[in-house]
């Protein structure tokens, strides 16, 4: 699987970069297989900073501080809701597959930039 060698989230162009280098395939292929892999819970996606969509697989779930002026995302240590997420799946009638978590503001550099 393509996504589990990634070291982190990938956009459709890029995993359409690869892919083509291996076989015939179309980007609008990728795009239909990515939106099934994700209706089904397999993978997730998140919007970067310029709005493109990113993907990895569900078991690679990740939280991001994001700089909304350089685009930069960092990895958080630990998932702060992952205990309601729990207790939501044992409280509602509601297959959870996954749930996204990033805050949005500026990094240090840019911060500084900014002053």
């Amino acid at each position: 699987n393509l996504l589990s060698q990634q070291t982190q989230p990938a956009s459709a162009q890029a995993l359409y970069g690869v892919l083509r280098q291996q076989q015939a395939i179309g980007l609008a292929t990728v795009y239909r297989a990515l939106e099934a892999l994700k209706l089904h819970g397999f993978i997730q996606s998140r919007a970067s900073a310029n709005g493109e969509s990113l993907y990895s697989l569900v078991e690679q779930d990740q939280h991001y501080l994001t700089c909304l002026q350089c685009g930069r995302s960092v990895p958080l240590d630990h998932c702060p809701i992952q205990e309601l997420e729990e207790r939501l799946q044992h409280s509602v009638p509601f297959k959870i597959y996954y749930h996204t978590l990033e805050f949005f503001g500026l990094c240090e550099p840019c911060t500084e930039s900014v002053d």
